[in-house]
């Protein structure tokens, strides 16, 4: 493998007073977009408004914030998927034989009395 040698950036290339330039204002949107699918509860930690980022330093400090965030969901994640599940025990079942003559007698005094005659409700006859 060939070694390819990057040379330092020069000392000016960073300067958290000047206006961020098109590229970081993208990056600050995707990070807008990665933020709005966190939990509540870990957006909000994060005090900065997307809209007042103006600066690159502002928007290095939104940056962090947000990778933070994103860093410590994963780690909250990986530990609830790696903590122990709680044992548990298996249940027994009790069967109860319940009296046959007292459920016939409770289904009895439940079902109503029918009408003995059903004359009335039908259609009318005609006479002749």
């Amino acid at each position: 493998m060939v070694l390819i040698h990057v040379p330092k950036p020069p000392k000016d290339a960073y300067n958290p007073d000047r206006p961020m330039g098109s590229l970081l204002k993208s990056q600050v949107d995707h990070m807008r977009e990665a933020e709005s699918k966190l939990p509540l509860r870990y957006r909000h930690e994060i005090e900065t408004y997307v809209r007042a980022v103006r600066t690159e330093g502002e928007a290095a400090r939104y940056i962090r914030a947000v990778t933070e965030a994103i860093h410590l969901a994963h780690k909250d994640a990986e530990r609830e998927r790696r903590a122990p599940r709680p044992v548990v025990k298996p249940v027994i079942e009790i069967a109860a034989v319940a009296d046959e003559a007292a459920e016939r007698k409770r289904s009895k005094a439940r079902k109503r009395p029918t009408s003995k005659s059903k004359k009335g409700t039908g259609a009318k006859r005609r006479k002749k």
